[in-house]
C-alpha cells in the first residue's frame, strides 16, 4: 500500500522515527556494516522502501540510488539482487530515472542482464525498460542489448516473467529495431 502523509503519521506514532531518520540511520548502518549478512539485510531494507512513491524524495535526498549503484557489480548476488530490485522500484520515477543515467548506471544494468539469478535478470530487464528514452535509446538498444533481451522474449516457457518483460520492452523500445 502507497502511503501518504497521514497514514506515515499513524504508522509512525508519536514516538516513533521520522521516515527520513530511519531511512538515514539504515544508510549509515550500511556504510559502516562489514559482514556480508548484515549488508545484504540492509540494502534489501532499503530496497523495500523504493517501492513506495512517498519514500523517493528521501531516497534521493540520502543519495541512495547512487549509493546503490556503487556495488552493484560486485560477486555477492544476494547484495546485487537487492541492490538491482530496489533500482527497479525507485526507477518508475522519472527523477529517479534520470540519477542512475547521469551516474552511468546504464551499463551496469545491461551487464546484469547476463546474470544467472533470476531475479536480477527480472529487474535488469524492468529497469532498462523504464530507462529507456530518445536521449539514451542509442546507449540501450545496442544490438547485444537487444539480442540478449529477443532471447529472454523467446525463451518464455522456460521463464513467463523473462518472457513477458522482454516483450514489453521490445515492444515499446525496439519497435522500430529489426527483428
Amino acid at each position: 500500500m502507497f502511503t501518504n502523509n497521514q497514514r506515515q503519521e499513524e504508522r509512525t506514532g508519536r514516538y516513533g522515527t521520522p521516515r527520513l531518520q530511519y531511512l538515514q540511520e539504515l544508510v549509515s548502518q550500511f556504510q559502516t556494516a562489514t559482514d556480508e549478512a548484515s549488508k545484504e539485510k540492509i540494502v534489501a531494507n532499503l530496497a523495500n522502501f523504493a517501492y513506495d512513491p512517498y519514500n523517493y524524495s528521501f531516497l534521493r535526498q540520502l543519495n541512495v540510488l547512487e549509493l546503490v549503484l556503487e556495488c552493484i557489480t560486485e560477486p555477492n548476488e544476494k547484495l546485487v539482487e537487492f541492490r538491482i530490485g530496489g533500482i527497479c522500484n525507485a526507477c518508475a520515477d522519472p527523477a529517479n530515472a534520470a540519477i542512475v543515467i547521469q551516474c552511468s548506471g546504464i551499463p551496469l544494468i545491461i551487464q546484469c542482464l547476463s546474470s544467472p539469478v533470476k531475479n536480477i535478470v527480472n529487474n535488469a530487464l524492468g529497469t532498462l525498460y523504464y530507462l529507456c528514452n530518445k536521449s539514451n535509446k542509442e546507449e540501450i538498444l545496442k544490438p547485444e542489448v537487444v539480442d540478449v533481451i529477443r532471447r529472454y522474449a523467446a525463451a518464455e516457457t522456460v521463464s513467463v516473467s523473462f518472457g513477458n518483460l522482454a516483450k514489453a520492452f521490445l515492444d515499446k523500445h525496439a519497435v522500430t529495431q529489426n527483428k
